[in-house]
């Protein structure tokens, strides 16, 4: 059988009869893991959050013109360091757990054994790292709307989607990657060289202005720049709306870009 026969061998299956197959399997993967993550991906940033916007905050002043429209410092860094978190937890769930699939517990073989094709399994890991995406991003969000940090509800809404959106499109990148590297080592260059210089200078916690004008503009190229860019613009009702349909655009084409890299690579992996 060919490599292309192989991979569309799940075609008798639409999308979605081949994601609803793997629901019971990813909501037990969810009863089971739950617990481990309820520190790191909810109590521990939330406690960051308060310390850098509550108490580092309280000896910023809150200059609308500095802050990009916040009035608070508090109010500057919350929408952005929502969207940098979840940048994070899209990272944390496509690294080990893909690596784990393919390479160690080698579930991606088990379910690839069946009628499902490499697209049904791609789309509902996927699907399952939305749902912890929108999961964290919600429970910041009605954690930190008490005090303030929102100048609409319907602000808050749309940067709520926009901080899903933001981790989606890194998970698809990072699943791609995690497809075709061979071994978790390479997981210490993507922190270090990627992910963690992402959420130092992407804008979270000041403005990329202060990088000086190279420095802005290379901010600015950033994926992870469009996402706190976009959701602080929603969140403060300070938008600019070319800026926003430019950062919309690029995560958009980004997510998409992210699905064709993580099915290729997982057939190329498994299938080829």
């Amino acid at each position: 059988m060919s490599s292309e026969a192989r991979a569309e061998r799940g075609s008798g299956l639409s999308l979605a009869q081949g994601v609803g197959r793997q629901v019971d399997y990813w909501a037990t993967v969810s009863k089971r893991t739950w617990r481990a993550t309820v520190f790191t991906s909810f109590a521990s940033p939330l406690l960051y959050v308060l310390a850098m916007g509550v108490l580092l905050g309280g000896f910023i002043e809150g200059d609308p013109d500095r802050l990009e429209g916040a009035t608070s410092y508090l109010t500057f860094v919350v929408p952005g360091l929502i969207a940098a978190h979840a940048m994070q937890t899209a990272v944390s769930e496509t690294t080990y757990p893909v690596m784990g699939n393919i390479k160690w517990h080698r579930v991606y073989e088990s379910m690839l054994a069946t009628p499902l094709a490499v697209r049904d399994v791609v789309a509902a890991h996927l699907g399952f790292v939305v749902f912890r995406l929108a999961l964290t991003c919600a429970v910041f969000n009605l954690a930190l709307a008490p005090f303030g940090v929102f100048a609409t509800w319907w602000g808050a809404l749309l940067a709520f989607v926009v901080q899903v959106l933001t981790g989606t499109a890194f998970a698809g990148l990072v699943y791609g990657f995690t497809c075709r590297i061979r071994s978790e080592e390479a997981f210490g260059v993507l922190f270090r060289l990627g992910v963690f210089p992402l959420f130092l200078f992407s804008g979270a916690f000041f403005p990329v202005t202060n990088l000086g004008d190279v420095g802005a503009w290379v901010a600015r190229l950033t994926p992870l720049w469009h996402g706190v860019n976009l959701s602080r613009m929603l969140a403060v009702d300070h938008v600019d709306a070319v800026v926003a349909l430019v950062n919309v655009a690029v995560l958009v084409v980004l997510t998409a870009v992210g699905w064709r890299w993580s099915v290729t690579g997982l057939e190329r992996r498994l299938v080829s």
